[in-house]
């Protein structure tokens, strides 16, 4: 019929957003995010979990999975320092965990439900978090440990996470104090690096060492270096637990590398640390899986700070080619 658009084909129309450029001999990394009904034979699988309620502090943190998710179109797959191509690797992404709208707690519950159900009954090699704020790791670790297994943390944060549930309940300032006391983790399986000044009180640094937790301020980053450190971390653990986790919280870098997290500061360390970290303890077979949280997209410039940890992702799967 005449004028029905329906009826004429339109040789440069393409779906609303797809109509973008693109290079045969080019693929962008988010192309290789697939659907959990594709297949689920893939060793990496993505999940979001976008609880931010928790903060003690205004955070939009609850936005970041799919800001992140959209950033991984900035890269391509090629990883040109090592020569390595990923673009025949594949990331399930099982999507967004449903959080409770005002129960922090059964929040968590379904995470740790979730985690628990991706480990045990579809068998995850390796696990990407997308937080969220840092009260995520609670639960998605807590999972980690079931099944008697022996879990190792080390955890990139410029705070220590370790405050008193009495004052605030469940926040995402008391995910390892959540773990320790629950007994999912133990205080020498436990390695904080980043760790800065005027970020933590004095009390909670006193408690972590009393629980064995090994703790790497940033004086200790810039003094022995961010390489000899992550090397120390997975010598103490790779004998003492089962799998290692890592749990990366973004405010670890300085405020120059990450506006979008809701606590930044000056004194943290450099993306490029960061990264080239991430890369070295990813190639350990006992890492197995990783959270990457604390960004608020809606504070961020020019998702800086997402794009971060796009990179980290990338790095993270780079480093289980190598």
């Amino acid at each position: 019929m005449k004028g029905d658009l329906r009826m004429t084909k339109l040789p440069y129309i393409k779906q609303a957003g797809q109509a973008i450029f693109q290079d045969r001999f080019v693929k962008k990394a988010n192309e290789l995010l697939i659907s959990a009904d594709a297949r689920n034979d893939s060793r990496f699988i993505l999940v979001g979990a976008p609880l931010s309620k928790s903060s003690i502090s205004h955070s939009g943190a609850s936005f970041a999975p799919a800001t992140i998710r959209k950033m991984l179109s900035s890269y391509s797959t090629y990883a040109i320092e090592e020569n390595i191509e990923l673009e025949n690797e594949e990331i399930v992404d099982v999507g967004d965990i449903v959080m409770h709208p005002t129960d922090i707690v059964q929040s968590q519950k379904r995470i740790e439900d979730t985690v628990s159900e991706l480990l045990e009954v579809h068998q995850t090699k390796q696990l990407i978090l997308l937080g969220g704020d840092h009260s995520v790791s609670f639960p998605a670790i807590k999972a980690f440990a079931g099944g008697k297994r022996r879990v190792g943390v080390i955890q990139f944060d410029a705070h220590h996470d370790l405050r008193n549930l009495e004052d605030g309940g469940p926040t995402n300032g008391t995910p390892f104090r959540s773990l320790l006391e629950s007994g999912s983790l133990k205080g020498e399986h436990l390695i904080q690096i980043g760790i800065r000044n005027f970020a933590n009180g004095k009390a909670y640094s006193s408690y972590g060492k009393e629980q064995g937790v090994s703790i790497y301020t940033m004086k200790d980053v810039r003094e022995q270096s961010l390489s000899l450190i992550v090397k120390e971390a997975i010598r103490k653990l790779e004998n003492e637990v089962d799998v290692i986790y890592l749990s990366v919280d973004v405010d670890v870098l300085d405020q120059a590398f990450a506006p979008g997290c809701p606590a930044i500061g000056p004194g943290g360390m450099s993306s490029e640390e960061l990264l080239n970290a991430i890369l070295f303890l990813a190639q350990h077979d006992k890492v197995q899986g990783m959270d990457i949280v604390e960004i608020d997209p809606t504070l961020d410039f020019r998702d800086m700070t997402s794009r971060v940890a796009a990179w980290i992702i990338l790095n993270f799967i780079l480093g289980k080619r190598m």
